[in-house]
């Protein structure tokens, strides 16, 4: 299986790979919240930690000097959106990890509209999309997807 995803992002854009991250985070929320309702404290636990890890990660990629205020927005989203997550978590909220899914969706669908339209998807990879710090970046983020969507 992790053979075929690796081909599938090859040729990726950088705006395919947030997205395909995107898709991976909320794979995981939902696990958090079925692992809420099986009563797995580990399961929401390790779930929980995936998705962070992905906002993390895409925090860490965004490229504040580039991308103005769409960027901040993105960096306020992904405070936001990993606050809440740790607040279903505390409180093994299956309600709040719904809401945690349907903003994450929401900026998800965003970054399809993106990808869909060329001009648009040039300016976000120069400007905020991950994957744009240096030429080999792009592999990176591959690899990135490749680990979180297993």
């Amino acid at each position: 299986m992790g053979t075929y995803r690796e081909h599938a992002l090859e040729g990726a854009s950088a705006v395919d790979l947030v997205v395909a991250l995107y898709d991976g985070m909320i794979r995981f929320l939902y696990a958090a919240m079925a692992a809420v309702e099986r009563g797995s404290e580990d399961g929401r636990r390790l779930a929980v930690k995936r998705a962070l890890d992905i906002i993390l990660h895409l925090q860490a990629r965004l490229r504040m000097d580039v991308g103005g205020r769409p960027a901040q927005a993105l960096s306020e989203f992904y405070a936001s959106i990993f606050a809440q997550i740790l607040q279903a978590s505390q409180s093994a909220s299956k309600p709040k990890f719904e809401h945690a899914i349907e903003c994450v969706k929401n900026v998800r669908d965003a970054w399809r509209a993106v990808a869909k339209d060329p001009e648009a998807n040039r300016s976000a990879a120069r400007a905020d999309a991950p994957g744009n710090r240096s030429s080999g970046a792009g592999r990176e983020e591959e690899a990135a997807v490749s680990s979180w969507t297993a």
